[in-house]
């Protein structure tokens, strides 16, 4: 196995337990590497550090274990499929067989660059390293393993997170299913009692955003009788939760005509409820700013606005300027859940990027609710980087 020797004191972040080594860190290498080759890490004395996969970039390790251990034993897979397993266990909300969470959350289970999402039975696996997609077979039979009679399928959906030339390669599609169990999508889900469609082949990312469930259930206790607008709704996760509450009105503003057509479709999914729903396939901003309708609740869910550094600048101006006009739609005393899922818009720049909006705003706001994603999408202590939605609830006066 290759060995990548670290620079004096380069290796306190590892001896931390953070597990990405920066390229900048790297003294030498003894061999040439290739992207996705299972890497040795040592200090300069050749103490091993831990194991992980390589690749020529900014992360040029991303450390699977602290030790020395052999990644290509089945049984490590099954063990850290098992632990994962056994943190999901806490949560009450996810344990029924129509549950859909997390399973694996990168850094946060220890398995940098692997997502894994349950479906009720359906495994998406989303690799975002060359070497974790090289592990695809292991990890499919891992959750055999784990799972049991509970996992339908495995399915691959590495295809738009890997690097773009050895993702042109590749191509999503179903690692393993079980004998005489069809799959029909869309797929029916069940969260806190609300049911939604998934369609992992098509939807963004594996299918759903889970990581808003607990924001969800939150939102439930807002909305009685009250009118609600849910901006950049995706498939109306947060629409359905209003309208199950009780809310008189929800309006959900999506640009994508796709996107509507799920939310229309798990809003239908959720009847009987008393209120009106209204969907819209436009530009949220734009419909902020030229709509006069007020409204009790606001939510604010956009895409991330920047995936890179030289970007975040015109994010938080974006984001200034989205929080602006979603203020102005609330009425006096309303409240507004807002979000950024955006990972180089660190959670204290949010807070002052959101209150700019408010000080231009000149109403009075108070925030009653600090925001993150569910619990299971764990952040490890080492890795803060791992904590990236941030949401805010607040009262506009």
């Amino acid at each position: 196995m290759v060995q990548v020797f670290l620079k004096p004191g380069k290796e306190i972040p590892v001896l931390r337990f953070h597990p990405w080594v920066f390229s900048g860190a790297i003294a030498k290498i003894s061999g040439q590497p290739e992207d996705g080759d299972l890497v040795e890490v040592l200090n300069k004395k050749g103490d091993v550090l831990g194991v992980g996969h390589f690749h020529h970039g900014s992360i040029a390790v991303r450390l699977l274990s602290f030790e020395k251990q052999d990644l290509q034993e089945q049984g490590y897979w099954d063990q850290k499929i098992q632990d994962a397993l056994k943190t999901r266990s806490l949560i009450a909300a996810i344990q029924n067989d129509q549950a859909a969470f997390r399973l694996v959350h990168g850094e946060g289970d220890g398995l940098s660059g692997l997502i894994i999402d349950l479906y009720a039975g359906i495994a998406v696996v989303q690799c975002h390293s060359i070497g974790m997609h090289r592990q695809i077979n292991l990890i499919s039979t891992a959750l055999q393993h784990i799972l049991g009679h509970r996992l339908l399928a495995v399915y691959d959906k590495s295809k738009e997170s890997l690097p773009n030339k050895y993702a042109n390669e590749q191509s999503n599609g179903y690692v393993w299913k079980a004998e005489n169990q069809p799959i029909k999508l869309p797929h029916p889900v069940l969260e806190n009692g609300v049911r939604f469609l998934v369609n992992w082949e098509t939807g963004q990312k594996t299918g759903f955003f889970l990581d808003q469930r607990d924001n969800r259930q939150l939102l439930s206790r807002f909305v009685a009788d009250k009118t609600v607008f849910n901006g950049f709704c995706y498939t109306g996760g947060f629409s359905c939760y209003a309208l199950k509450a009780g809310a008189k009105v929800v309006h959900s503003v999506d640009i994508s005509s796709k996107a509507m057509d799920f939310c229309a479709g798990n809003v239908k999914l959720n009847e009987p409820f008393s209120g009106e729903h209204k969907g819209l396939t436009e530009d949220v901003l734009k419909h902020l700013n030229q709509s006069d309708f007020q409204y009790d609740v606001m939510i604010i869910d956009p895409p991330a606005f920047a995936k890179s550094m030289d970007k975040r600048h015109n994010a938080v101006q974006g984001y200034k300027r989205l929080n602006l006009a979603a203020m102005q739609r609330v009425k006096p005393g309303g409240v507004m859940f807002t979000f950024s899922c955006s990972q180089v818009v660190d959670r204290e720049l949010f807070y002052h990027t959101v209150a700019a909006a408010a000080m231009e705003l000149g109403r009075p706001v108070k925030v009653l609710h600090h925001l993150t994603q569910g619990a299971d999408h764990p952040v490890s202590m080492f890795h803060p980087e791992g904590s990236y939605l941030k949401g805010l609830v607040l009262q506009i006066g």
